[in-house]
């Protein structure tokens, strides 16, 4: 080799050095001066109008293969009108836990859905003494919502049941009697949707995520990945509403707890967390169709999972990215504010009910489509979304490659904080990326410039 030679070779790997160091040197600082005991997951964010009672918050936290991360917690805490913490729950007892649903009982209660160790526990939860009231273990996994449907009976969606000898999910809507400790109703999904629905049978095929009562005799269910919410005649079993489609994404895209509403003049009403589209939106339905009558937060929410509509026409909707749970005015204001990291699933205003039981937009005069302001923006994204992602969506906006890139920015920020450390920023997680192909990139260059001392080592080592 010339000595201009090992110059260039010597020169192109200080580069590659000094641009992997400086990649990966913001999260390194972090890293470094990262304080547990200065950690903020929860703490009060903007507060203008104290809520009218206590706010009780489900997180599901980060468990993987049974293990859960002390750093992304999984629990239930009631918080004060002005943003106080007023108590967590935290039990793992059977199984490292993740909460769901949570929902408050006539009798000051909460009955609470909380997969562990492959099955999931419902419990009764007596507030006062953290103690539980009952408990049933069901043979069922993943399960994000229970419902009280009357005394004694509970309302389960039941994902994730798949039939591996057969092929096929049988997936389903389940009603459990407590005093005869048997299910005394079902319904499948597969018996009412094409098996090509969502790309074909898979074991988490139908993903539904919540089941509400409508009246006396029907039921509200929402199957996330069908992008639908339907409402099922519980004797028929036969589908009588249905809202969206497979696949249309317009509408919805892997939903969350959508609520059932009627006007003052008997207008079918669904407000709904619309978490695949960043946003929450309502339905009214119009002449036999579904008429979008409000759209909040669209770019400024992540994945939310609950909205409810509040008795004073507000809505509070739980923003599980921006590990947040907000009230909001019909025009997007925030006027209440509370941070619960890590991931929190369900919010519920005690003294509301469970779900929504205020007016629908309509009947507030607020149509439309709203940004959300006044957020304390604690959280990376709370306010306008300027992260790695919303990056994506404005520098391709309005281009041809406008319709694929969203599609990764929207990807990239619901799945990366699942998992990126909890002391590293979006941003810093885009870095250490870069400096790991940067690093894979050198790398390869080393393997192909030394490929015949490389080969004959080899040779070497044969003979």
């Amino acid at each position: 080799m010339t000595p201009l030679s090992i110059s260039r070779t010597t020169a192109v790997r200080a580069v590659a050095l000094l641009l992997v160091l400086g990649l990966l040197a913001p999260s390194a600082v972090s890293a470094l001066t990262y304080d547990p005991a200065e950690e903020t997951s929860l703490e009060q964010g903007t507060i203008t109008s104290p809520a009218n009672d206590s706010t009780v918050i489900s997180t599901q936290g980060y468990t993987f293969q049974g293990n859960t991360n002390p750093k992304k917690p999984a629990r239930v805490i009631s918080v004060g009108r002005r943003g106080d913490l007023e108590w967590t729950h935290d039990d793992e007892v059977g199984g490292d836990a993740w909460f769901f649903d949570v929902d408050p009982l006539p009798n000051g209660n909460l009955l609470v859905s909380s997969p562990r160790a492959g099955d999931t526990l419902v419990f009764e939860l007596d507030p006062d003494t953290q103690e539980r009231v009952w408990e049933k273990r069901f043979n069922m996994t993943d399960t994000h919502d229970v419902t009280a449907i009357g005394e004694n009976r509970i309302a389960i969606a039941n994902m994730r049941e798949w039939n591996e000898s057969a092929g096929v999910s049988d997936d389903r809507v389940v009603v459990y009697n407590r005093s005869t400790d048997e299910i005394t109703w079902e319904w499948y999904f597969k018996n009412h949707f094409p098996a090509s629905t969502d790309g074909g049978y898979n074991d988490d095929w139908s993903h539904v995520n919540d089941v509400d009562p409508v009246g006396e005799n029907r039921l509200l269910l929402s199957p996330r990945n069908f992008d639908q919410a339907i409402v099922v005649d519980m004797e028929s079993k036969e589908i009588v509403e249905r809202l969206g489609s497979d696949d249309e994404y317009d509408v919805m895209r892997e939903q969350h707890n959508p609520d059932w509403l009627v006007s003052e003049n008997g207008t079918p009403t669904i407000l709904v967390a619309d978490s695949g589209n960043n946003r929450v939106v309502e339905y009214a339905k119009e002449n036999g169709e579904w008429v979008r009558t409000w759209e909040v937060g669209t770019d400024s929410l992540n994945w939310p999972r609950d909205a409810d509509r509040l008795p004073n026409g507000n809505t509070l909707v739980t923003d599980t990215l921006n590990h947040r749970v907000i009230e909001i005015t019909p025009t997007g204001e925030v006027v209440w504010e509370y941070y619960a990291t890590w991931g929190p699933y369900d919010a519920e205003r005690i003294g509301t009910g469970p779900e929504s039981s205020g007016p629908t937009i309509r009947d507030l005069n607020a149509s439309g489509k709203y940004a959300i302001t006044g957020s304390a923006n604690l959280t990376a994204g709370g306010s306008d979304s300027v992260g790695f992602a919303g990056r994506i969506r404005a520098t391709f906006s309005g281009t041809l490659l406008e319709g694929p890139m969203t599609e990764f920015a929207t990807r990239w920020a619901h799945v990366t904080p699942w998992l990126r450390p909890i002391w590293m920023s979006g941003w810093e997680f885009v870095w250490a990326i870069g400096a790991g192909l940067v690093g894979l990139a050198w790398a390869s260059g080393e393997l192909v410039a030394r490929r015949g001392r490389i080969a004959a080592g080899a040779k070497r080592l044969i003979d």
